[in-house]
Parts: C-alpha cells; sequence; structure tokens
C-alpha cells in the first residue's frame, strides 16, 4: 500500500480527509497526520510517504520553499497542495516545481478523487519525475540558501542555520550547493564575506579588524588569512592598491 500524510494546521481539515477518503480503494494508508510544518517535516523524514497532502500557507513557513525542498529532498514523493490561498501565479509556481494538484480550499471530494488517481497512476508506473522538476525544485532551493546568505553573511552563519531557512537537511543542501554552484557552503560564504570586505576597504576611516567583524569574523587573523587566500593580498596591500 502507499503511504500517505497529511498535514495542515486546521485540524478539522486534516481529520475530515482521513475519515472521508476511501483510501483502500486506491491502494493507499494514512500513515500520519501533522497541523504544523515541523512535526510534518519531522513525519515526512521518518515515514517516507509516498503521497502528501498538505497546505503551504501556514504560519512561519514560505510555501514555496517548503514545497521545492519537498521536491528536491524527496523526488519520487507525490505532493498535492490544499490551499486557501487563490493567487494564479503562485499556483503556478508550485506546478512548475513539481507538485501534481493544486486544490483550492473547500475542495470538492471529485477533486481529491482526481488527485489521488493521478498520483496513484504515477507511482503504479512507478514513472520517474523528469529531469527538468528536479533542476527547478533543487535550483530554486540553491537560490534560496545564496540570498539568505547575502542577507545575513555578517551573523555566525552555519550550514544547518541556511539548511533550516530552506526547509532541507543540511546534508542535502550541501549537496546542491557543490552540485549548483560548484562550491562549498564555507567557500561560498567566504566569498561573500570577503567581497563584502572589499567593498568596505573603500573607506579609510575603518580599520581592518573592525572590517573583519562587519562581515562575520569574529577573529581578526581568520578574517586576515581568509582574505590573502582569496585575494593574494592582504587586506592592508588590497587597500593601498585602491587608493
Amino acid at each position: 500500500m502507499y503511504r500517505v500524510l497529511l498535514i495542515d494546521d486546521e485540524s478539522m481539515i486534516v481529520e475530515g480527509l482521513r475519515r472521508v477518503v476511501r483510501w483502500a480503494d486506491y491502494n493507499c494508508q494514512v500513515v500520519g497526520t501533522a497541523c504544523d510544518a515541523e512535526e510534518g517535516t519531522r513525519l515526512i523524514r521518518e515515514l517516507h510517504p509516498h503521497i502528501l497532502f498538505t497546505d503551504i500557507r501556514m504560519p512561519g513557513r514560505d510555501g514555496l520553499s517548503m514545497v521545492a525542498a519537498l521536491r528536491s529532498e524527496y523526488p519520487d514523493m507525490q505532493v498535492a497542495i490544499l490551499t486557501g490561498y487563490r493567487d494564479f501565479a503562485y499556483a503556478q509556481e508550485a506546478i512548475r516545481l513539481g507538485v501534481a494538484r493544486f486544490l483550492l480550499k473547500p475542495s470538492k471530494m471529485e477533486e481529491i478523487k482526481e488527485a489521488l488517481t493521478v498520483m496513484t497512476e504515477r507511482l503504479d508506473k512507478q514513472l520517474p519525475e523528469t529531469e527538468e522538476l528536479s533542476q527547478n525544485a533543487s535550483s530554486f532551493i540553491v537560490n534560496q540558501a545564496l540570498s539568505f546568505m547575502e542577507k545575513n553573511y555578517d551573523q555566525k552563519l552555519t550550514l544547518q542555520a541556511v539548511a533550516d531557512q530552506c526547509y532541507v537537511s543540511q546534508w542535502h543542501l550541501s549537496k546542491l550547493l557543490n552540485r549548483y554552484a560548484e562550491k562549498s557552503f564555507y567557500d561560498i560564504l567566504n566569498a561573500i564575506r570577503i567581497q563584502k570586505a572589499k567593498e568596505l576597504l573603500v573607506d579609510p576611516s575603518l580599520k581592518i579588524g573592525q572590517i573583519g567583524e562587519m562581515v562575520g569574523y569574529a577573529d581578526t587573523a581568520h578574517f586576515a588569512r581568509t582574505f590573502k587566500k582569496l585575494e593574494g593580498m592582504s587586506a592592508n596591500e588590497y587597500r593601498n592598491t585602491i587608493r
């Protein structure tokens, strides 16, 4: 039987779906339910469902990032969206990322049955997800990660912290960064920080140690080593070349 997981912050919807749909008719079994994204994510990693019905407009969650994360990390899982968010462009993007069906609340039983039929037929035929859909989702996640790093480079960033923002495991994010950006997480972060430092070195009133702290290096010696490694000269030598 195909394992089904239901996620929605409205418990009545979760319970209604679990009870009303004749899951066995589709060779399916509901193996878990969740009323928030955090619990839902934990259950996905624990139960490895074949089919997921989920809302993507839950408190504290970026819906499209959540969809991209699911499609990228679990490419064979069939995903159907249940949402009250009526935005055509948003729906288009979700489908581009590989969502099987985008259903508006309140969804009719016929729509849910049709979504189930489509998803189980795909699973029956063991149809692999196309390379384009996989790349779309993975590229979305990488862009989200890079954007977050660009905005928060001056903070104490870790791979886990960025992965949490993108709703994927740190292992999966590391793999995506190496594949699509062709650099490790820390190589990317250091490149961003040193580029920002070069911009700040134009201001002669700022000391080298200050600049290191401003771009996220608590240790001045670490900043100095990293700058020289990437630029082939010290920060002070670089400052002299631009005067």
